[in-house]
């Protein structure tokens, strides 16, 4: 299909009406200029917004358009030549194979867009074979790059916040408002409506979240790396601030966010108060909201982290500093350091560096 192409849909029933369903979900530049037919069966005039006309000698058509059949296939020599007849010269008939050849490009690209696998048997061997992908976080609000950036073959770009506009930055990229989400609190929660995303619908066995200025610098072969030295999780190479982790978030931000979080930790994880208190009050935490783990260890993170962040935001409330009102996303970067510092004896933590793309 090239750029920005007008054609006809010969037929107007189901097998047409999928046909276009096909087209336009594949190729968005294609228009359908309308739906032809030349039977005495009824047809209505339009279906949605795209006419149904008779195909004669009267009807005012577009000859240079190319016309896909879409009727059974015993009809496609007879309509084929009617059209031939009437000027028409590029003509496809969609066969077994090239209905086939659709379908199978649809169900991929739909399945990949809500975040899940489309397997075939015959592609299935004896191997056994981990999927694994790091979402990579864009909005429409983004700055765009200096330099084009290249996503890596394991690189999946993910629309933040995509409830809150209809503009949309690709057909082919993932949105956070399918499946089970809070795409809409995009504005506070910030790239964590991509995490609780990942954590309700993504269907990978190894899941990461890095940003669209910011990825990790990893070896060619770091999926293997991570399944033959059995790590569960990458994480960003921690930073150091001063005064202390709690001490540099009260400075920065509203200090009563942090201590929101902390009256939560005493009151439902009462174990884990003095072990938060204890990691606060030193230096190094990893920063951006970014990691690389499996699926099952961020199912037990989101679990044991939203419930944590939801509070707060709901003590917190919306601030009017945009800056400021991302305060879950600040506070979440600090929790998921805390969670793997706690669980380091159950969880091999490995780290990588991260670029900033400017």
């Amino acid at each position: 299909m090239s750029a920005k192409k007008k054609i006809y849909i010969f037929g107007a029933h189901s097998r047409a009406r999928t046909l276009v369903r096909y087209l336009q979900y594949l190729y968005p530049e294609v228009e359908i200029e309308a739906y032809l037919y030349d039977n005495e069966e009824p047809n209505p005039n339009y279906i949605g917004e795209i006419p149904v006309l008779e195909l004669n000698k009267e009807a005012q058509l577009h000859t240079d358009y190319p016309v896909y059949i879409g009727t059974r296939g015993i009809y496609h020599p007879q309509i084929a030549k009617k059209l031939k007849v009437l000027g028409f010269e590029e003509i496809h008939p969609v066969t077994v194979e090239l209905d086939q050849q659709l379908r199978n490009a649809y169900l991929k690209k739909y399945l990949t867009n809500t975040g899940r696998s489309f397997s075939k048997i015959e592609q299935l061997n004896d191997k056994v074979e981990k999927s694994a992908a790091v979402y990579v976080v864009r909005s429409v609000f983004d700055k765009a790059l200096c330099k084009p950036y290249e996503l890596a073959p394991y690189e999946k770009e993910i629309q933040a916040g995509a409830a809150l506009t209809q503009e949309r930055l690709s057909d082919e990229m993932v949105t956070d408002d399918t499946g089970k989400h809070i795409s809409a609190r995009n504005k506070q929660f910030c790239e964590l409506t991509v995490l609780y995303w990942i954590w309700k619908n993504a269907a990978e066995d190894i899941v990461g979240m890095v940003h669209y200025r910011r990825h990790f610098i990893l070896p060619e072969d770091w999926t293997e790396r991570m399944r033959r030295n059995e790590v569960d999780v990458i994480l960003p190479v921690p930073l150091y601030v001063a005064p202390s982790v709690g001490d540099n978030y009260r400075e920065r931000h509203d200090p009563s966010d942090w201590e929101c979080m902390m009256q939560y930790l005493k009151e439902n994880h009462g174990g884990e108060y003095s072990q938060a208190e204890e990691f606060f009050a030193k230096n190094l935490y990893s920063p951006c909201n970014m990691f690389i783990m499996r699926k099952e260890v961020l199912d037990e993170l989101c679990t044991w982290l939203f419930p944590i962040l939801f509070q707060a935001a709901g003590y917190g409330g919306e601030k009017e500093d945009r800056y400021q009102n991302r305060y879950p996303g600040f506070l979440s970067e600090r929790l998921m350091s805390f969670y793997f510092e706690k669980h380091r004896n159950r969880y091999k933590v490995v780290y990588a560096d991260k670029n900033f793309l400017t």
